[in-house]
C-alpha cells in the first residue's frame, strides 16, 4: 500500500483526523527548508506537501506567490526538490507529497520525473493545472509508480463532474473550501459541511480540504467532517515573515504546526 493510503487507512481506523501542511521548498533556502520537513513532521502533519517553486503558480494567492518567486531567485529547480527528499525520507514517517505545474512535468519528461520523485521518497503528485480530460495520461504513468494522483475539486464543480474527479483521484480527494485563490480567510464557507458529505456519498476515498484554512479552530471546523485539513499560506506567511532569521522562522513554524495539530482533537 502506498504511504499516503497506509496514513490515511490507519487514521480511519483508530478515528483520528489528519493535517496537510504546504510550504515551498527553496523559500528561505533549501538548508531550511530541508531542516523544515524534520519540523513539521515531528510537529504532528500526516502528509507534507511540497509546493515546486513555478514562474506563474495556478491559483496562488500573493503569499505562495512570493515564496515562489523567492525561491526560484535562489536557482531552485525540481531536481533539488527531490534531492532534499531523498536526504530525509528515511527520517520521515508522514507522507510526501509534490505539488507541481503539469507543464514543469511534460518540459521534465513526464515517466522519467515520476519514477525520479518515487526513488526519492515521494508518495504523490497535485496536478493542479491538469484537467480531468488530459489527465488519463498522467494518472497512469502514476499508478505504474505507485504514486497517487490528486485532482482538485472546486465549490462550482458540478456535481456529476466532481464524482468523475473523485472517482478519477487516488490518495484523497482534494476538495477547495473556496473558489478563487489562497490565502487565509477568517471564517469558512457555510455549505461546505454539505459539500464533503455530497462527496462522501460517491467516493471511499478520505477528503482533504484546503483554501483559506489558517488556526487549529478552522481545522477543527474542518475535520469534524473531512478526513484532513490542508494548511499551507498561514505556513507560508510565517516563513516569509521570518526569512531573514531562519533559526526563528524554523522554531515558529514548527510552534504554527504543534498548535493546528490541537484542532486534530476532540473534533
Amino acid at each position: 500500500m502506498n504511504r499516503i493510503e497506509q496514513i490515511f487507512a490507519d487514521q480511519r481506523a483508530a478515528g483520528r483526523r489528519g493535517l496537510v501542511a504546504y510550504y515551498t521548498p527553496g523559500d528561505p533556502d533549501l538548508a531550511s527548508s530541508e531542516r523544515l520537513l524534520g519540523v513539521i513532521g515531528q510537529a504532528g502533519a500526516s502528509v507534507c506537501e511540497l509546493g515546486i517553486p513555478f514562474s506563474d503558480p495556478i491559483a496562488d494567492g500573493p503569499v505562495i506567490q512570493a515564496s515562489m518567486t523567492h525561491a526560484l531567485a535562489q536557482g531552485v529547480r525540481p531536481i533539488d526538490v527531490l534531492a532534499m527528499v531523498a536526504r530525509q525520507r528515511a527520517k520521515l514517517s508522514m507522507g510526501l507529497v509534490a505539488m507541481v505545474s503539469y507543464s514543469i512535468v511534460y518540459r521534465l519528461g513526464m515517466r522519467s520525473f515520476f519514477r525520479d520523485a518515487r526513488q526519492a521518497g515521494i508518495d504523490g503528485f497535485i496536478l493542479p493545472d491538469l484537467t480531468l480530460e488530459e489527465s488519463g495520461e498522467a494518472r497512469d504513468a502514476l499508478a505504474q509508480e505507485d504514486l497517487t494522483c490528486g485532482l482538485l475539486i472546486a465549490p462550482t464543480t458540478p456535481q456529476p463532474r466532481a464524482e468523475k474527479i473523485a472517482a478519477a483521484s487516488s490518495g484523497f480527494v482534494y476538495l477547495l473550501a473556496r473558489s478563487g485563490i489562497t490565502g487565509e480567510r477568517d471564517d469558512l464557507p457555510a455549505d461546505l459541511t454539505q459539500r464533503i458529505e455530497r462527496l462522501r456519498c460517491v467516493t471511499d476515498l478520505p477528503i482533504a480540504v484546503g483554501f483559506g484554512i489558517g488556526t487549529a479552530q478552522q481545522v477543527r471546523q474542518v475535520v469534524k467532517a473531512a478526513d484532513a485539513a490542508i494548511v499551507g499560506s498561514a505556513i507560508v506567511r510565517r516563513i516569509g515573515e521570518y526569512r531573514d532569521r531562519p533559526e526563528k522562522m524554523i522554531q515558529e513554524v514548527g510552534r504554527f504546526v504543534e498548535d493546528l495539530t490541537t484542532g486534530l482533537t476532540g473534533s
